[in-house]
């Protein structure tokens, strides 16, 4: 992997992060069209810039993160990322296995749209309209529906959202839940990715994520540089989302996931993508 390619890798995941898009399917897009080899280090490169995604959202939001008189909130996201918690660590290998499929990547782009097209008709009562009044209970069911994102292509941002609305959360609310969730949820992802995680460099020969960057000066440069870039882009996309969603709902970003699922579907008809 190249500068160039690693920083196009990161602009693409700083915008599709916290979009109902699916950062990993177009980070799975943009690699393949680029014909970067998918080797240990391009996987988790593709996993640990999300902690620049994470940081923008921290930053954006930090008098709720630190906001320590509330506790409860605190509390509401630890039980929402359970769910995602023990699925990632039960089933590791086969999401990383999922991970190289362009086709999965197509379909749940296709599918997720349609679901977007159809949600801002679906959801029109909501009752919840500030994050003191969302339950345990409810917080769990959107942790619960998060998991989906496990899927490369569905969007952990687009599951979550939808799972706000469905437990009455106004879709202002629902997405920067989604926000707050991603930050222990794509934390846990990445100290999983950097520090427990056996990478295979070779047949019988394996390391672990920060070894590899500490042990080559070039893999470093590139983590750094694809953070800082992912954290500004990431800054970004998230004000521009807000503004967009309280104008315009969610049925745009479902037209897109739509012709994107299809044109992809055509590239691999063609051969273009393996």
């Amino acid at each position: 992997m190249t500068i160039v390619e690693a920083v196009i890798i990161a602009i693409v995941e700083g915008l599709t992060e916290f979009l109902p898009v699916s950062s990993t399917g177009h980070m799975i897009i943009a690699s393949s069209l680029m014909g970067i080899e998918k080797d240990a280090f391009t996987k988790l490169f593709e996993v640990a810039i999300q902690l620049g995604a994470i940081m923008a959202v921290v930053v954006l939001y930090w008098k709720k993160f630190f906001d320590f008189k509330r506790p409860l909130f605190y509390v509401k996201l630890a039980v929402a990322v359970i769910p995602a918690l023990v699925l990632g660590y039960l089933f590791s290998d086969k999401i990383d296995a999922m991970l190289e499929s362009p086709l999965t990547v197509a379909l749940s782009l296709l599918l997720g749209g349609l679901v977007l097209v159809w949600i801002d008709r679906a959801f029109q009562r909501p009752g919840i309209h500030e994050e003191e009044n969302i339950s345990f209970g409810k917080a769990f069911i959107i942790g619960c529906w998060q998991c989906l994102a496990m899927i490369p292509g569905v969007s952990r941002s687009a599951s979550s959202i939808i799972g706000g609305m469905q437990q009455k959360l106004d879709r202002n609310l629902a997405a920067e839940f989604s926000f707050f969730l991603a930050v222990p949820t794509m934390a846990a992802a990445t100290a999983h990715s950097l520090i427990l995680k056996d990478w295979e460099l070779a047949p019988g020969v394996k390391s672990k994520g920060y070894e590899m960057l500490l042990g080559s000066t070039d893999k470093l440069v590139l983590f750094i540089v694809g953070n800082v870039v992912a954290f500004a882009v990431a800054w970004l996309a998230i004000r521009f989302f807000i503004g967009f969603l309280q104008r315009h709902g969610f049925r745009w970003f479902g037209y897109y996931r739509i012709a994107a699922g299809v044109i992809l579907l055509i590239l691999l008809g063609l051969k273009v993508i393996q």
